[in-house]
């Protein structure tokens, strides 16, 4: 049995459209720079007609497992984050395999909302170790689809994307999760929702077509428990892994909000420069933004062997967590 997991390969796709803040700005009737100056969202990428979550899924992870070497064959094991798969049943994850040829691979979807990767990475490294294979996270969503677009929001947020991370046995302890946190706060559920739709509220023709769309219903509550629960699970996964905030290489949080993520550097004492940031450009499409950030943040500097990297989410539920991943 191995010992741990190491990333081999990482992957992202965004879809073709690109979408700037003055189409949303106008439409809401905003001051030009409303968003960003709140956000830090200057840009997002928006699925066209024709894309569909299992499309966006498989590009990512056809991007990951070209830079692995390993053999499809050999892949037991596809995890799908996702809070917008192609049908409401069945899961996703099952074609997204089929379309990367993963014939031997398991597949399942994980519904986390924006901590969906954190926890997947901490199953597929489970089952690597387990069973001495190679596995594959995929996160992706089509939130653009799920916006309601007169709810100002969700719809200066939101964004489309998917990234994905290869995970194969290792020996070397330095490689895979070094200290995982996690974290549900079921007091803030509704927080962050869809109002219809699932077994509680059911499609009826009478239900309006808003109530089929995400809202948020206090931002500052939602601002406030996000911090605290990134930086609390960070905390606790930097204990766990025997490490402080500066013998990480660099943080890499969910994209959800500039003033987010630069609150829990702050709060950790990770400087600036540490933080990956990819918002400005790619918005935040919820599960997908770490190892879509991962893998942009890869092409720009290559990850060095030895690097150890903080990971950190929170989302609807709400839940979150924290991971100290070895390079």
């Amino acid at each position: 049995m191995s010992r741990t997991a190491r990333i081999t390969g990482l992957g992202h796709h965004v879809p073709a459209r690109r979408v700037g803040n003055a189409e949303i700005e106008a439409s809401l009737g905003l001051d030009e720079g409303w968003i960003e100056g709140r956000t830090g969202i200057r840009s997002r990428f928006w699925a066209e007609p024709g894309d569909t979550l299992s499309g966006l899924a498989a590009k990512a992870g056809d991007m990951a497992l070209e830079r692995t070497g390993i053999d499809r064959k050999d892949i037991g094991l596809v995890l799908l984050a996702t809070s917008t798969p192609d049908h409401l049943l069945p899961p996703s994850a099952p074609l997204v395999a089929h379309r990367l040829g993963l014939d031997n691979a398991g597949g399942v979807d994980l519904a986390g909302a924006c901590a969906g990767f954190i926890y997947a990475l901490t199953f597929a490294e489970g089952f690597v170790r387990l069973h001495n294979k190679p596995a594959i996270v995929i996160a992706a969503n089509i939130l653009s689809r799920r916006i309601n677009p007169a709810e100002r929001a969700s719809a200066v947020l939101f964004a489309d994307g998917a990234g994905a991370v290869v995970l194969a046995p290792s020996d070397d302890p330095r490689h895979g999760i070094l200290g995982c946190s996690v974290a549900a706060d079921g007091s803030a559920y509704g927080l962050i929702h869809i109002p219809a739709g699932g077994s509680n509220r059911p499609f009826a023709e009478e239900i309006d077509i808003a109530e089929t769309r995400m809202t948020i219903a206090d931002g500052r509550a939602v601002f406030a428990k996000a911090v605290g629960m990134m930086s609390r699970c960070s905390g606790e996964a930097l204990a766990a892994a025997g490490l402080s905030a500066s013998d990480v290489a660099c943080f890499v949080p969910h994209q959800a909000n500039a003033r987010i993520f630069d609150a829990v550097g702050k709060a950790l004492g990770i400087e600036d420069e540490r933080i990956v940031k990819t918002i400005a450009e790619y918005g935040n499409a919820s599960a997908a933004t770490i190892p879509l950030s991962l893998s942009v943040a890869h092409a720009a500097r290559p990850l060095q062997p030895g690097d150890r990297l903080l990971l950190a989410a929170a989302g609807a539920g709400l839940t979150g967590g924290a991971l100290v991943v070895g390079v």
